[in-house]
């Protein structure tokens, strides 16, 4: 018996949800069940995050323990041939028996895609989110300035799952602009339910003048939700990387099959 963990790419739109649910397909399900029937045993897969219906991953991390002989590549290409389309094990590697991918952790680094086309977007439109207008980026770069640093983002949470505390730290919210897009990148050290695509919204309203950095300053400050924006569409976001104290993952990288139009790889300095 091994514990191994291993980075998955998922198509959220194929899914509801990374959480195993009767009668709903979800990641955390289909990975349970391409391993049970690959080494045919019945087997936990523990992931770092628990994104929503319609939430993509390029980088989710999970760890499981298996009994196998197989070694970590074969392991990985064997559990790839019984994953069903839309999901992906990128990298795959043996690792210390008590580690934990989501206790573990130490940061994560989403992405938030919006397209500002005049019309819809023909394809693609469950990879990102569709504004008809175009944006005042100056002024959300000011007001995801506001929001850099540790703070109480009570304002910016959703009710949906226990938590001791709503103080977060907020490593960077940077936007990373196209012509007819911008992805929307934010780091810290974790999240709260909804937390991202608060932020999303609540930026697009300022992008749009419905609201004013002092705005996103005062519910920062108050923790009154009211005041932040509405929670941005699932589709445009994207869990990009799991941050873990230790060197994680140095064997091949497949890479991340069907998650286009992301700026080429979201890997660098916005993935």
């Amino acid at each position: 018996m091994r514990n191994v963990r291993f980075e998955v790419a998922y198509d959220g739109s194929r899914f509801f949800g990374w959480q195993r649910q009767d009668g709903f397909e979800s990641v955390q399900g289909a990975l349970e069940e391409a391993l049970a029937t690959l080494l045919d045993t019945v087997v936990s897969v523990q992931g770092a995050g628990r994104t929503d219906t319609g939430v993509h991953a390029l980088r989710q991390v999970a760890h499981v323990h298996v009994d196998t002989r197989l070694d970590d590549d074969r392991l990985r290409h064997a559990l790839n041939a019984h994953l069903p389309e839309g999901v992906i094990v990128r990298r795959l590697e043996t690792c210390r028996d008590d580690f934990h991918s989501r206790f573990h952790a130490t940061g994560k680094r989403y992405l938030y895609l919006t397209a500002t086309t005049r019309f819809r977007p023909p394809f693609g439109r469950a990879f990102c989110h569709w504004v008809a207008q175009p944006l005042d980026r100056r002024s959300m770069a000011a007001a995801a300035r506001v929001l850099e640093g540790r703070h109480d983002f009570k304002a910016f949470g959703n009710t949906g799952s226990a938590r001791r505390t709503t103080v977060r730290t907020v490593h960077h919210v940077r936007l990373v602009a196209r012509r007819e897009r911008f992805a929307l990148v934010v780091q810290g050290d974790g999240f709260l339910y909804n937390m991202v695509r608060n932020i999303a919204g609540t930026l697009i309203e300022v992008g749009k003048g419905r609201r004013a950095v002092e705005d996103v300053a005062e519910a920062l400050r108050s923790g009154r939700r009211e005041l932040a924006g509405a929670t941005a569409p699932a589709a445009g976001l994207f869990l990009v990387r799991v941050f873990y104290a230790e060197p994680t993952f140095h064997g091949p990288d497949v890479g991340p099959h069907g998650a286009p139009g992301l700026f080429g790889a979201p890997n660098g300095g916005a993935g």
